[in-house]
């Protein structure tokens, strides 16, 4: 009977399991959409100023002057790293750690022993990952769980002002893009200095008249189209965080419904055969008896 009551012991503990992996697929089903439908009311807003900044940049010669295109040797980087504050999402922020580790050791590995590469981490994990390894410049555990515009836009402008006053030449983001609930692609992209898309021959050749000058619409644009694209990236992180997470729960629902079909053949194979014996041993006395 102690067998028995190991098998009820663990059939209780993995239908407990298998409720609340079921709840949370739940609940990172309903954030998923939410994060879904906040990019999506973004997109266009966003892809229309990344439109005007490449006509705006392939146009005209950008002037040596602007400090959002010049191109520096990169003593000076800093990473942001984007991350959950949870886990049970897969490997969602192990693969964005290992790529950390690569670029790092890999791209920056002059800036990391001259204590000259910092990094901002989004998100508890990076945190814990990271912080005994490199220099951490700032970080930010609260955004993830309630991502606001107004704190997004205050990191965007502290990036931009390192860079313009040249304490950072180069700054990259890497983070995990949402592409299905079953795909998340790491993805490093460059968030300043601007890619001049006249030299990359990406955008359309129109010609534009400015009013005011192009100097002051690249002064006022660019800083928007910045603190943008980076609260887009942090919600596109969040939907591909609550997309992995849905799936990883997924997987454990379908995992422990398995095992508990295993675990009630096995209990139902046990309490059969203690029944059995029971039943020889009554019928063993009985012809003892009649003996």
């Amino acid at each position: 009977m102690s067998n028995l009551k190991e098998i009820r012991t663990r059939i209780a503990s993995v239908e407990s399991t298998q409720k609340m992996t079921s709840a949370m697929k739940l609940v990172s089903a309903a954030k998923l959409r939410r994060a879904q439908s906040a990019i999506s009311n973004l997109k266009p807003y966003s892809n229309k100023l990344n439109e005007l900044l490449e006509n705006f940049s392939s146009s005209i010669d950008i002037s040596e002057n602007s400090p959002f295109f010049a191109i520096r040797k990169p003593e000076n980087v800093a990473l942001v790293i984007i991350t959950s504050n949870r886990g049970l999402c897969g490997a969602f922020n192990t693969n964005i750690i290992k790529e950390t580790h690569r670029i790092i050791h890999e791209e920056y590995a002059t800036q990391l022993q001259e204590k000259k590469l910092k990094l901002i981490c989004i998100g508890k994990k990076a945190v814990e990952q990271l912080q005994n390894n490199y220099e951490i410049r700032y970080t930010d555990e609260f955004l993830i769980d309630i991502p606001q515009f107004d704190e997004v836009a205050d990191i965007a402008s502290d990036l931009i002002t390192g860079f313009s006053n040249k304490k950072i030449d180069k700054i990259v983001i890497i983070y995990n893009h949402f592409v299905s609930p079953i795909m998340q692609k790491i993805t490093v992209e460059p968030f300043l200095p601007i890619v001049n898309m006249k030299e990359k021959n990406l955008a359309k050749n129109v010609n534009f008249i400015f009013e005011p000058s192009h100097d002051i619409l690249i002064t006022e644009l660019v800083p928007r189209i910045l603190k943008i694209q980076l609260y887009k990236t942090v919600l596109d992180s969040i939907a591909a965080e609550h997309g992995a997470r849905m799936t990883a729960m997924s997987k454990a629902t379908d995992n422990a419904t398995g095992i508990l079909k295993d675990l009630k053949l096995r209990y139902n194979n046990a309490r059969q055969a203690a029944i059995t014996n029971e039943l020889n041993e009554i019928v063993s006395g009985a012809e003892a008896l009649n003996g």
